[in-house]
């Protein structure tokens, strides 16, 4: 029979590496998952800070108000400005993904296909 220390011995032991595998287990998905798994390829596009402006819960009744219709392109344009210019330094920063955020949630809450601001509210270009 085994003596009382050689028990203790195995015990430790099985809780130890019990322990060891437990605490290894990932809790998280990384997000290394989503790229490419090849190492050293080369990459055009910077990957983007993220927006320090959370777009999620900002107030978008605004845009979403607008006639569902007839939306004529200066009420559109309007609302806009209106909603977007307090985080104008934010969005206008090309180091960070705040204006694709803001327009992923503008055609979320409110709808609309995509473009349709870029393409009605572009600001003419004076030479």
């Amino acid at each position: 029979m085994m003596g009382l220390s050689q028990i203790k011995c195995c015990l430790i032991l099985v809780v130890c590496l019990s322990l060891s595998t437990a605490l290894s287990a990932s809790t998280f998905i990384s997000d290394g998952i989503f790229g490419s798994s090849v190492l050293g390829e080369r990459r055009l596009l910077q990957a983007k800070k993220p927006c320090p402006v959370n777009f999620e819960f900002q107030n978008y009744t605004i845009i979403t108000s607008m006639q569902r219709t007839a939306r004529p392109t200066n009420l559109c344009c309007s609302a806009l400005k209106d909603f977007a210019c307090p985080f104008a330094d934010e969005i206008n920063d090309i180091t960070n993904d705040c204006a694709s955020t803001m327009f992923s949630y503008i055609n979320l809450y409110g709808k609309y296909p995509p473009g349709l601001f870029a393409s009605e509210c572009r600001k003419e270009v004076r030479a």
